[in-house]
């Protein structure tokens, strides 16, 4: 047996909030290294955040995330870690992850896929990289690796799907099991959708067991700008079983995920997958396609037990799940958007109607979500709010029970009669 700790950690982060970006990340990589982890890999695009639009194409913005990128290279002592940021290359900008390990930046891993529909407007922003191409990046007189790579840590193989990557009917996983990678990463920015989890499950599943590998996946979650939200739910699969999976919906910066995995029984696997053998590789810019990293993961002592399990919260496998789904997404979007925007509240007209009700119902729930994994204080801090004591003062709604202990206002607006009148109307008056 052969043993190392994997993990994924699903993070919160702000399009453009440089500091608070860093400073997320430093602090999951530290929760990842006092956790035993020894490849981490971080969502998709984490250091500027994954809603910058049309900001992607600024020399600024790709000067700022890569003077971020080296802020973080020092916090990366004694581990690996998959970083994602974009990338200027030649007359392109690219969607990257970046692969920090002990304290060196080693190489860069570009996306071969871009999403284009829906929400995501990948291709309008990046270009996706040729398969099979590597070059080198120069920034500061340093050459660093750049392309379609793969990665040799110690003698563990790792190698990347960037999230669109493993919904392409070409995915790269095939070709990395050619190439007899033991660990496919893949930093994602997936929003959420009724039903994708258990989509995502499957083709993490299906790429552990096609590809003889271990999978860890690792997503976004918030509400991240205001146009999606996030989810979260890292996974982690080992020869076509599930290893560990994080829990989804969470109101705090971070969730770790771990799992211990056999490289061995992985390789097993691999011998007897019917793969045609990878031929020889293609040179791009002098450069090889195999990075040697100079970092050995400390290999673990047998255990009875090597999957984490699964963290998922019981609602998940109850019968209204896309209930629970609808009330978290929207009371962590509602959470994260006072957050974020630096609002100091919200503002209910209250008709007494079904959309009142359903706002501020909403608004209750996601401060009790909020309480039940963060002290009051701490809520009470992040929504800018002073905690109170749960009263039945008129006009308040005391949003969730004992275990917020946080009083929610609602403003009741009436009618006025002047505004019916029409000298002095409000935005928000309603003449009939």
């Amino acid at each position: 047996m052969h043993l190392i700790r994997v993990g994924g950690i699903a993070l919160n982060q702000t399009p453009l909030d440089w500091d608070g970006n860093r400073d997320r990340i430093i602090a999951a990589i530290a929760a990842a290294r006092d956790r035993g982890v020894a490849i981490l890999c971080l969502p998709e695009l984490c250091i500027s955040g994954y809603g910058c639009e049309d900001a992607f194409q600024s020399p600024g913005v790709q000067r700022m995330a890569w003077r971020v990128l080296e802020e973080i290279v020092p916090h990366t002592t004694g581990i690996v870690v998959a970083v994602g940021l974009p990338v200027r290359f030649e007359n392109g900008v690219y969607d990257a992850a970046a692969v920090l390990a002990d304290g060196r930046l080693t190489g860069i891993a570009c996306k071969q896929h871009l999403a284009g529909e829906g929400v995501h407007y990948e291709p309008r922003w990046f270009r996706p990289w040729p398969k099979g191409r590597r070059a080198l990046l120069t920034v500061d007189g340093r050459s660093v690796p750049l392309g379609d790579l793969r990665f040799d840590c110690g003698g563990i193989r790792v190698g990347f799907e960037i999230c669109e990557d493993a919904w392409a009917a070409d995915r790269p996983g095939a070709g990395l099991a050619a190439r007899g990678v033991d660990l496919i990463l893949n930093p994602s920015a997936s929003h959420f959708a009724f039903g994708k989890d258990e989509i995502r499950r499957r083709f993490v599943l299906e790429g552990s067991r096609a590809f003889g590998a271990t999978y860890v996946y690792a997503n976004l979650l918030g509400n991240e700008a205001g146009r999606a939200i996030y989810d979260g739910g890292v996974i982690i699969a080992t020869g076509g079983r599930i290893a560990a999976a994080g829990r989804r919906f969470s109101f705090t910066d971070q969730v770790c995920t771990t799992a211990v995995v056999d490289v061995d029984a992985t390789r097993l696997a691999q011998t007897r997958l019917s793969l045609e053998p990878a031929l020889s590789d293609r040179k791009g810019d002098g450069d090889s396609e195999c990075v040697s990293v100079p970092f050995t993961p400390p290999v673990l002592a047998p255990q009875r037990e090597l999957a984490a399990g699964d963290a998922r919260d019981a609602w998940e496998t109850g019968s209204h799940v896309k209930e629970e789904e609808f009330a978290r997404a929207v009371a962590i979007g509602l959470f994260d958007y006072q957050l974020k925007s630096r609002s100091r509240g919200f503002v209910v007209s209250a008709s007494g109607g079904a959309d009142s009700s359903a706002v501020a119902s909403l608004v209750a729930l996601a401060v009790r979500f909020a309480a039940r994994e963060m002290p009051v204080a701490a809520v009470a801090s992040r929504l800018g709010v002073a905690p109170s004591s749960v009263d039945g003062a008129s006009g308040d709604a005391v949003a969730g029970d004992a275990e917020a202990g946080i009083r929610v206002d609602i403003a009741f607006r009436r009618r006025d009669q002047k505004c019916r009148e029409g000298t002095r109307r409000q935005p928000w008056c309603r003449v009939p």
